[in-house]
């Protein structure tokens, strides 16, 4: 089975002009097919700022109204996703900027109301593997922005965690799934004042004992429960660390497997 690596980055290297270009340059040198997947809400609260939207964060998760969903679509849509597709172009990759929408890749339901209501926010139902194959087979490289759609008309904005991570699920339909989240730390930390004790690797027994002795806290445990829901759906490895894990010669950062 053909391998096919879905690579996650977040705001801080979008928001560095030369992180982010010394990693779309890892990224044009990784070997196979490749998908990528960014966020962009850092630079969604900075435009909505200026426009005199306010930006509501509850949970760690963005209030999505009419007004923000309008910025969002703007801002990850367009001027994150074409910069990045723009200097992927110059290092010679094919790349295509896609929202969820684009060959009804990524099909959401609008997250219902409970506690809070998270306005036009959504959850993943379906990826449409074939379509987004049939790019890959064209040798082009999908950039996917975290936004997907109802079917419906209606655009919602999603966790680009877990846009990549379901788009490597549904992929693995057709290939061999690995899943790479790119951040600021090397890996899995075991002590989270020590960022030195990067956990090479992880698997599910290892996982569940730091669980209950209450390392895994915080905002790692809602990223480590998608890792293991992947891993379950047919993702055959999840890596962790920052950018400096897409070179071969880099081995500490957390690899996480069943």
């Amino acid at each position: 089975m053909k391998k096919l690596s879905i690579v996650k980055i977040g705001g801080n290297i979008i928001e560095d002009k030369v992180a982010l270009k010394a990693f779309l340059k890892l990224f044009a040198n990784m070997q196979g097919h490749k998908i990528l997947v960014h966020g962009g809400g850092k630079r969604a609260t900075h435009i909505a700022s200026k426009l005199g939207i306010e930006s509501k964060i509850i949970h760690g998760r963005r209030i999505t109204d009419a007004e923000t969903l309008e910025v969002i679509t703007m801002v990850y849509g367009g001027l994150v996703n074409k910069n990045i597709v723009a200097q992927l172009q110059a290092l010679h990759i094919n790349a295509i900027g896609l929202t969820g929408a684009d060959a009804n890749s990524i099909l959401s339901d609008k997250r219902p109301v409970k506690e809070v209501d998270f306005g036009f926010v959504g959850d993943v139902k379906q990826v449409a593997h074939e379509s987004v194959n049939k790019l890959i087979e064209a040798d082009f490289t999908p950039v996917f922005c975290a936004i997907t759609h109802d079917g419906n008309g209606q655009l919602l904005n999603t966790n680009a965690d877990t846009i990549a991570s379901q788009i490597a699920v549904g992929m693995s339909n057709i290939y061999e799934t690995s899943i790479y989240y790119c951040f600021e730390l090397d890996g899995v930390l075991r002590d989270i004042n020590d960022k030195s004790s990067v956990i090479k690797h992880m698997d599910a027994k290892l996982y569940a004992d730091l669980l209950d002795q209450g390392i895994i806290a915080d905002g790692m445990l809602p990223k480590l429960e998608n890792c293991f829901d992947a891993l379950h759906h047919g993702v055959k490895t999840i890596n962790m660390g920052n950018t400096a894990m897409l070179t071969q010669e880099n081995d500490n950062f957390t690899r996480i497997t069943l």
